[in-house]
């Protein structure tokens, strides 16, 4: 069974993203070579400063997938979108976050 790949449309970095507590953005685009290609990820901040339960924040990191293909096209508003296989497998979840962690301890990372 191939897996599935995804359309992922690039996120414009470092512009804030209102969000319901605060906000969000990225700071960084990532391509880094690991498990048998190229892995895609973001690195980001939130900030909570607009809810009833407190304000805080941390660092972040958004694993796209492995790129499949690279800015294969362009989303109607301009962003290049690439082709990519998100990870699904635990032990490689885990070994990419290692690596990520190695660079930036204080990130969270996700997976989509």
């Amino acid at each position: 069974m191939s897996e599935r790949h995804l359309e992922f449309e690039h996120p414009v970095l470092n512009e804030a993203v209102p969000a319901i507590g605060g906000e969000y953005q990225f700071s960084e685009e990532k391509r880094v070579s690991a498990e048998g290609g190229d892995i895609l990820y973001y690195k980001g901040f939130f900030m909570i400063d607009r809810s009833c339960c407190g304000v805080g924040g941390s660092a972040y990191a958004l694993v796209a997938g492995v790129v499949a293909r690279w800015h294969c096209k362009t989303a109607e508003n301009g962003r290049p979108v690439s082709l990519v296989r998100p990870v699904r497998n635990t032990s490689a979840r885990t070994r990419i976050t290692a690596m990520i962690k190695k660079e930036d301890p204080l990130c969270q990372v996700t997976f989509l």
